[in-house]
């Protein structure tokens, strides 16, 4: 679930928590077949049937609304299922031939639902596992230290999951059956972690799309650049500005294994300054803007071994405007962090929410 759904469910629970007005939080736990959404979806739903974010395409909101009221005033947690293949049922003719399993929680009284959405308010990376039969749950920190109490044969599980989950690039949630001795159970792992960063060095005219794109689909952006005239907030709003020269990069710049970098200051010593500096930072994604020829120029000028950095960069969409630029880069952001390959979907086998 992206950064923008999770700050719509966490001000309406503000804003509903300020009136009086119970909640309920409906999250998707399990998809078989083919659905709107996967697993960690989510949707808020007050007491009176008012209702922030989408479970599906349209076919599941209402009916969830109600079983939702009434957990709300009974206070008490349940996992429903819905077949969508079942169009009759709903009598919209728009199911989309798979089924998807939903827990419902009231927010009243749930204490470690409570610290959840605090993990989500802040963007920390954690990950919640939740017990689909007894509803107990843990939240897994980064420090390891776990929250929450369960069998502790299954905490240990839990903890070496959730350690794993944290450690990927894009942790996605999923129900996990977690064998004993003793019995089986079936547990749902949900992720939080902080919103994706794009860095862009250049602050060039065509860095302006690429920002106020990534700002809009929920990315942290940072833009780099020495030319002060062109490193303003009029330019690039909501972004983060470094006004930072090569030789201070080291200085002034923090990156980490989640951070994507883009190179595009069209200024060939200005690039392959900042390449000979970024390419040896443990980061997730390295791209260089620009035709091969000119990358090739700056391979022979920077230091070492290039063969990581992709070049040109975007979806190949056949993209001419700076504007459609833009989005190419995105959709390959996106696929890598992801895992996915980022070709067409027509005509591709299984589901395609989940990587080749």
């Amino acid at each position: 679930m992206e950064r923008r759904e999770i700050e719509d469910i966490l001000a309406a629970a503000r804003v509903a928590k300020a009136a009086g007005v119970r909640v309920a939080l409906a999250t998707v736990v399990r998809v078989r077949g083919s659905a709107y959404r996967r697993e960690g979806a989510k949707m808020l739903i007050r007491e009176d049937g008012d209702y922030v974010c989408m479970l599906s395409g349209g076919c599941l909101e209402a009916e969830v609304v109600e079983v939702a009221r009434e957990l709300i005033a009974a206070n008490t947690s349940k996992v429903v299922s819905y077949d969508l293949s079942e169009d009759a049922m709903w009598g919209l003719g728009i199911g989309c031939g798979g089924s998807v399993d939903i827990l419902i929680e009231p927010l009243e009284g749930n204490a470690l639902l409570e610290s959840w959405l605090g993990f989500l308010e802040r963007g920390e990376l954690a990950v919640a596992a939740i017990g689909l039969d007894g509803f107990q749950r843990v939240i897994v920190h980064t420090d390891g230290l776990l929250e929450g109490i369960a069998d502790p044969v299954i905490m240990q599980s839990i903890h070496s999951s959730g350690l794993a989950m944290m450690n990927s690039l894009y942790p996605r949630a999923e129900t996990k059956t977690i064998e004993t001795l003793r019995h089986t159970s079936e547990w749902f792992f949900d992720t939080c972690s902080p919103a994706p960063e794009l860095l862009i060095f250049g602050a060039g005219h065509d860095a302006i799309p690429l920002a106020a794109q990534a700002v809009a689909l929920g990315w942290t952006v940072r833009i780099v650049d020495a030319r002060t005239a062109f490193l303003n907030a009029t330019r690039f709003p909501n972004c983060q500005l470094i006004d930072a020269r090569a030789e201070e990069l080291s200085e002034k710049l923090e990156v980490n294994s989640r951070t994507f970098a883009i190179i595009m200051n069209h200024h060939l010593e200005r690039d392959t300054a900042c390449l000979a500096w970024i390419y040896k930072q443990d980061i997730a994604y390295l791209g260089v803007l620009g035709p091969k020829m000119r990358f090739e120029k700056m391979r022979s000028s920077a230091m070492g071994n290039l063969a990581q950095v992709r070049n040109p960069i975007g979806l190949d969409i056949g993209a001419e405007s700076p504007g459609e630029v833009a989005l190419a880069i995105m959709a390959e952001l996106i696929a890598v962090r992801r895992g996915f390959k980022g070709g067409l979907l027509n005509g591709r086998q299984g589901r395609i929410h989940d990587p080749v």
